[in-house]
């Protein structure tokens, strides 16, 4: 089974949820598991001799798990002796005589050893051997090992229900705002609250709405961002000026924006140069590449903030 899909939407719990289905003991009318079994209780505990998971880096962490070790993913791989190790386990018989299970979460990290590695085991899979992949970039996988996968779409859910999911969760203020910038995915919101990434994300749009003329000056303003207790980082500060300035073009080219439709709309937008905004927003990809090992993080905000005013310059 394969679960594709955009990042935040439920993909992680969703297959969480199957393999502690697959492997609860008792019997029930429901589509869950139990929750009480042996087996239920020994998944939870995170020792269950008939599951194993993989992830990058032999992180055990769901994609959509709010929690410090997201922050370390970044260029991780799944190496090829991750999917080694799951041989004793596939071919050797099953501990509690029923089914066994493999959870693979972001299974486009594998890198080509580790997929060949897989795929060979995927060729003749015993019975009672389920493996489940979650990838938030299916098309990086080897179209072999996606073609001996059942594929199982997820896409953002309507926004009543995501807004509603997120009341839930005790997001109801704003949610519509949040959703936006997230592309429609309630959980990628809840791990930004969790991860303390909401007020920095407040901050940052306040200061691309009335920006200082001063690179020098917006540059300290994010400075102070980054230095916050949350796990609002560079890369997330890029991307956001990436997308106010997609915004900017989008609105002054077809009247309407895409990620930032919560927030106050910033004066004289049909003053602006559309082919600078898209420009700059290019340009701006160039600095995505550098922003998690920037050489000197205040240049590198000097930078990225001339890119942007420049781009604000009105058309003559």
């Amino acid at each position: 089974m394969l679960l594709v899909g955009p990042a935040g939407v439920g993909k992680a719990a969703f297959s969480e949820q199957i393999a502690a289905l697959l492997l609860c003991e008792s019997v029930s009318p429901g589509p869950t598991a139990c929750g009480e079994c042996h087996a239920c209780r020994w998944l939870e505990a995170g020792n269950h001799p008939d599951f194993r998971r993989i992830a990058p880096d032999g992180d055990d962490e769901p994609e959509d798990a709010g929690n410090d070790k997201a922050k370390k993913r970044g260029s991780s791989v799944i190496r090829i002796d991750q999917i080694r190790e799951l041989e004793a386990f596939v071919f050797v018989g099953s501990h509690r005589a029923g089914n066994r299970v493999v959870l693979i979460t972001e299974a486009e990290a594998m890198h080509g050893p580790a997929a060949n590695a897989l795929l060979k085991i995927l060729e003749e899979p015993p019975a009672s051997v389920y493996f489940i992949l979650v990838s938030t970039r299916s098309k990086s996988l080897l179209p072999t090992i996606r073609s001996r996968c059942r594929v199982i779409p997820f896409g953002a859910p309507d926004a009543a229900a995501a807004a509603a999911w997120l009341a839930g969760a005790g997001l109801e203020k704003q949610a519509g705002r949040y959703l936006d910038l997230a592309g429609g995915a309630p959980m990628r919101v809840a791990q930004w609250k969790d991860q303390g990434q909401l007020a920095p994300i407040d901050a940052l749009v306040d200061s691309l709405i009335a920006p200082p003329a001063d690179p020098i000056a917006l540059a300290a303003r994010w400075d102070g961002l980054l230095k916050g207790d949350g796990l609002f980082r560079m890369e997330n500060l890029v991307e956001g000026v990436q997308r106010w300035l997609f915004d900017l073009a989008q609105e002054r080219i077809a009247g309407e924006v895409r990620y930032h439709g919560g927030w106050p709309r910033p004066k004289d937008v049909q003053g602006l140069n559309p082919r600078a905004l898209l420009a700059a927003w290019r340009e701006i990809g160039q600095f995505r590449r550098s922003a998690r090992h920037p050489l000197n993080q205040l240049l590198f905000l000097e930078s990225l903030a001339a890119h942007f005013l420049r781009a604000l310059r009105p058309v003559n």
